[in-house]
């Protein structure tokens, strides 16, 4: 498969955010992907962050910055490559050996391919002089759906800090009754919701914070909310309530 480079990406990006695609991206995020029906299928490449290592400080240090992403996120990308070109050649082989390997090959397209969405969403849903409330349409619909903005923090807060094992809390829109909820997901694609679209995501496993708060979820929760970036989760909004059916 051909990888797509910055320029190809980051316009094809900007067709896809001006589209609604389901998982909200902006134009200032990129995953890669075919993101047209037409041409060869790309592989998938690790998007850059939208800002330096040490711009969300103190809230979250470089240090960690550096490994989630470099380390971390890249380890996600590799594996949704491999899994996607393992498939690909049990396709073609066909043979009853190696359509056996389908399960743990689909596993691994679930697990990596979640793992590389949320945290392209992640990146993007945090900015250096963010927190605040959020305003505008996106304040309506959180108001609309559950009840007043300290009800649904309180809800968020709770998911995230509760979740099993490691995984995220999720703000998403619903599109099939058209309103917002909040998901804890399990490892990246565990306990989540066929449809719904990732507009807030918070990592909480254990490797987004183990070098400042070690193991302490309830402080990195707190501190999350100083960094979070309204205007990108109110625009996520905005693409995602095109999708209601």
């Amino acid at each position: 498969m051909k990888a797509i480079n910055r320029r190809e990406m980051m316009g094809s990006l900007g067709t896809l955010a001006a589209a609604g695609g389901w998982i909200g991206l902006t134009q200032n995020e990129a995953v890669a992907g075919e993101t047209s029906t037409d041409g060869p299928l790309r592989e998938y490449v690790l998007p850059p962050l939208p800002y330096d290592y040490d711009a969300l400080e103190p809230h979250i240090d470089h240090q960690t910055m550096q490994l989630h992403h470099d380390k971390h996120h890249a380890a996600y990308v590799k594996g949704l490559n491999e899994a996607i070109a393992g498939l690909e050649a049990v396709r073609k082989s066909g043979s009853p050996d190696d359509l056996a390997k389908v399960r743990g090959l689909t596993d691994s397209l679930a697990f990596n391919g979640s793992g590389h969405l949320l945290h392209t969403v992640f990146w993007g849903n945090m900015k250096k002089g963010g927190g605040g409330e959020p305003k505008g349409a996106l304040a309506r619909q959180i108001e609309r759906s559950f009840g007043s903005y300290s009800a649904f923090r309180a809800h968020f807060d709770a998911a995230a800090t509760k979740v099993q094992g490691s995984g995220w809390g999720l703000l998403a829109w619903e599109p099939l009754s058209a309103r917002l909820i909040v998901l804890a997901a399990e490892k990246h694609q565990n306990l989540t919701m066929f449809g719904c679209v990732p507009l807030l995501v918070l990592d909480v496993w254990e490797h987004a914070y183990y070098l400042k708060y070690q193991s302490d979820r309830t402080a990195y929760v707190k501190a999350f909310w100083n960094i979070i970036h309204w205007d990108n989760v109110d625009q996520r909004l905005s693409g995602a309530m095109k999708l209601t059916l």
